[in-house]
């Protein structure tokens, strides 16, 4: 099978489409993976088709939100899995954050498709999916920055007077050389910043951080458009849907400055545990594919950065639909009043209509203003996805009115005269009613449900009206494709004004001219093929500029998603090898040869070497007590390779020592366990590195040289640091532990408890690999002393079967723990 992203224009038929290639997949001996953008698809889907997967010998499980892990690994372990990009994207790096493989709730990535792949694939491409956990952050300086944009003054013009400029286009707030000057003025009165000095130096970075962020609070992102207030929270609102996005979180204290200006809670910003784009995500499957409505204007990214080959499906019915001349007004004033005539004229008919707006704050202005008419109507904002099924789906009934922001509702059929399954299902579903109470409801709505289908169908059917366009022509083709399905009548008209950002942003010059020659009175529509030409232009200039951007993020990104599967590859090796011993022991290799080149350099003379300091490192970092210099004296023909050699061999004894203590299969959990605290604490300190490099790797631009390929040196440099990083703190730590041998303290495989996930948060950890492991094994699970032994559990009163979670917590079988021992 060849991997395609089909165009299937009637959506009716994309519950239908993954079989085909799902049970080929199957029945190759493969899992697949169905996509889709919410719980509730996610959910019908899986409900639809399970009759036909369970008749042909298949198994569906469903993945959706707050699931236990236990519930998850099943669901995986279906032949035929359904749920969202998110939950996928999710599972995959907590599979790599696990600590016991059979904790892992994934199966290998084998097949993908995806649903609405324009909107996973295209809209969602630049928002990684992040697993964090809480940084240090200073929250009060929020609250003290929150009070310094008011003070600066905006340019009007990007070479105009004051403190800094807002680019629009870009989504970025520039400070000019004059706001740096004023912005220390006020930061150095404020007692933050110390007396001529300077926003532009090393121990100010932070203060730049804040003051930034707090700037873009206060001029880009705006309450009701970009987020809303939820039970004294700030939610972020999807541009791309219009629906609350609960639980994510701006980053880079963005969201922390959004707080602060509008005086609610500041929650400490969040340290990346894990992430990864989506784009990077569905990469990892073997097979892609996927499907929808709209794919056509976007064939090139899918080809160029998936490998998608685009396939329209013709229609199974012809299109009816008439899609009228934009309307073009001068105020959005007119425009709104022009809107709401188109919907009271449709009312009277009693032809449904469909509204979009691209924001809340629209949505709610066009509720207002049907409300003043008088008109009734359901609004659909950023709602539940069941209750907007069921608004959406009775969206088509006589006269309805439904305002909705950009494609809530997208998945469920708009059916002329209302659907009739969820109206039934209501009344069945209803404990109120009796058996006959509900055949006779049903079988009313059923011979009134045609005589209302057949008088939408007289009135034009649904009409669409968008309040302004999109930036991308494709999201104005899912708006105007929710009429005129399977051959249904229907309209759709788009209506403009010359303040809507589109065209205030990017086709304001030419439009004003060809305005300024037509010259409308007030309430006048300008129609005009020039205007709609100029339109198309600018937003195929946007989705240009996007697309570039698209790019631009996977370019950077190619660079971390190549050292996250070494990391995770590595990781993987440590979690399921059974015998980890020879990768440790060439750790232990690698790190003594390395420290002893860095004190004895290779082909360097003897005056050159420093014997003093690499004692003192060997004593410090391994406990390892030599005196080389006595060996030098003894024999003048050694060398730094004889040196090493002896040094790896005196490891290598005492580790053996030790191990033989303890017994090898508690020793080589031990190693596993922090062999895996090492990689996520380094790894996650690494990945705040490249945020930082990528951050102000633009400014090396100045330096005449080329960001992405200094961004790419760099994170090389960086990775390469961070392995040699990770073989030092592994070997220091388990050659440096000391074992003591007392009967309860002494506990074989007692260290795995308190190694805990990082994304747990273990501060016990933290501080254990943070200090200087004297005691370490006494200390990691019992560090009071308790006895565990069956005499001791016995006197108190506790039964511990052989096979049951030893109490001290380690997370070992009793039997395994402190059992053995006894």
């Amino acid at each position: 099978m060849t991997a395609k992203s089909p165009k299937c224009v009637p959506a009716k038929a994309k519950p239908w489409s993954p079989p085909s290639p799902s049970i080929s997949t199957r029945w190759a001996g493969k899992g697949v993976h169905v996509v889709t953008v919410n719980d509730y698809l996610a959910s019908r889907d899986a409900g639809i088709m399970e009759p036909l997967y369970n008749f042909l010998g298949l198994t569906v499980g469903v993945i959706i939100s707050d699931m236990q892990p236990f519930d998850r690994q099943n669901a995986y372990a279906a032949d035929i899995t359904y749920g969202t990009n998110n939950e996928f994207g999710f599972d995959y790096l907590r599979d790599n954050m696990v600590t016991d493989q059979y904790d892992k709730v994934q199966r290998e990535l084998n097949f993908a498709v995806v649903d609405e792949v324009d909107s996973i694939l295209i809209d969602e491409a630049r928002t990684p999916l992040i697993i964090s956990g809480q940084a240090d952050d200073n929250i009060q300086l929020y609250q003290i920055m929150n009070t310094v944009p008011p003070h600066l003054v905006r340019q009007e013009t990007e070479e105009g007077e004051g403190d800094y400029w807002v680019d629009e286009k870009a989504h970025q707030v520039i400070l000019s050389e004059a706001g740096h000057e004023h912005a220390e003025q006020i930061l150095t009165q404020m007692g933050l910043l110390a007396e001529n000095d300077s926003l532009y130096s090393a121990a100010n970075i932070a203060l730049m951080h804040h003051l930034m962020a707090a700037l873009r609070a206060h001029t880009l992102f705006h309450k009701d458009q970009h987020y809303v207030i939820q039970d004294g929270e700030i939610v972020i609102v999807d541009e791309f849907t219009g629906r609350l996005m609960s639980g994510r979180r701006w980053s880079e204290g963005l969201h922390q400055a959004v707080e602060a200006k509008e005086g609610v809670e500041i929650k400490r910003e969040n340290q990346t545990l894990a992430s990864i784009t989506f784009q990077n995500y569905f990469r990892l499957y073997t097979k892609l594919s996927g499907m929808t409505g709209t794919a056509d204007t976007e064939a090139f990214e899918f080809q160029s950065i998936y490998n998608l080959e685009t396939v329209i499906i013709p229609t199974n019915r012809p299109i009816q639909r008439k899609d009228f001349n934009d309307q073009i007004f001068r105020s959005a004033e007119e425009k709104f009043e022009a809107v709401v005539k188109d919907i009271e004229e449709c009312h009277k008919r009693g032809q449904p209509v469909l509204v979009g707006t691209t924001s809340i704050e629209n949505s709610e202005l066009v509720s207002h203003l049907l409300q003043k008419a008088g008109l009734p109507h359901n609004v659909l904002n950023a709602k539940e996805h069941e209750r907007e099924a069921l608004i959406v789906a009775q969206a088509g009934k006589v006269g309805a009115i439904t305002v909705a922001t950009n494609m809530a509702g997208r998945g469920t059929d708009i059916v002329l005269g209302g659907n009739l399954k969820h109206q039934t299902d209501a009344i069945r579903a209803d404990e109120t009613l009796s058996d006959e109470e509900k055949q006779a409801q049903i079988a009313a709505l059923e011979n009134g449900w045609q005589a209302e289908h057949d008088k939408v169908m007289e009135a034009g059917g649904l009409h669409i009206i968008g309040t302004e366009r999109h930036e991308s022509r494709r999201i104005d083709n899912q708006l105007r494709g929710r009429s005129g399905r399977q051959g249904d009548p229907g309209s759709s008209r788009f209506y403009l004004s010359f303040e809507d950002p589109l065209l205030r942003l990017f086709a304001l010059d030419r439009a004003a001219a060809i305005l300024n020659r037509l010259a409308p009175e007030r309430g006048v529509a300008i129609e005009h093929n020039l205007l709609t030409r100029q339109i198309e232009g600018a937003q195929r200039k946007v989705e240009g500029r996007n697309f570039d951007m698209r790019k631009q993020v996977l370019e950077y990104d190619d660079v971390a998603n190549e050292q996250r599967k070494v990391i995770y590859s590595q990781r993987n090796e440590i979690l399921t090898s059974k015998d980890i011993s020879d990768l440790m022991q060439e750790i232990r290799s690698d790190v003594v040869s390395d420290l002893v080149d860095t004190y004895m350099p290779p082909d360097s003379m003897e005056e050159q070497w420093d014997i003093p300091t690499l004692e003192n490192r060997l004593a410090a970092e391994f406990r390892l007590h030599e005196d080389i210099q006595s060996w030098l004296k003894a024999d003048n023909a050694i060398d730094g390779q004889d040196i090493k050699e002896r040094l790896i061999e005196r490891i290598e004894n005492e580790y053996a020592a030790k191990t033989e203590l303890v017994g090898k299969q508690a020793m080589a959990d031990f190693e596993r366990n922090v062999m895996l605290q090492v990689i996520d604490n380094q790894w996650r300190e690494h990945l705040a590195a490249m945020d930082y490099l990528r951050q102000g790797i633009h400014l090396r631009s100045y330096a005449q040289k080329n960001p992405k390929q200094e961004y790419k040196r760099e994170a090389f440099t960086m990775f390469q640091d961070l392995w040699n990083g990770i073989k030092f703190h592994i070997a220091s730590l388990l050659t440096s532990v000391q074992i003591e041998q007392n009967p309860v303290a002494v506990v074989e495989e007692q260290p795995i408890g308190n190694i805990q996930s990082i994304h747990s948060e273990s501060p016990d950890m933290e501080e254990l690999l943070g200090q200087s492991q004297t005691d370490l094994v006494t200390e990691a699970f019992n560090p009071d002393g308790t006895d565990f032994s069956p005499e001791a559990l016995e006197a108190r009163g506790q039964i511990v079967h052989r096979n049951d979670p030893c109490p001290c917590g380690s997370g070992l079988k009793y039997k395994q723990c402190h059992g053995k021992l006894a």
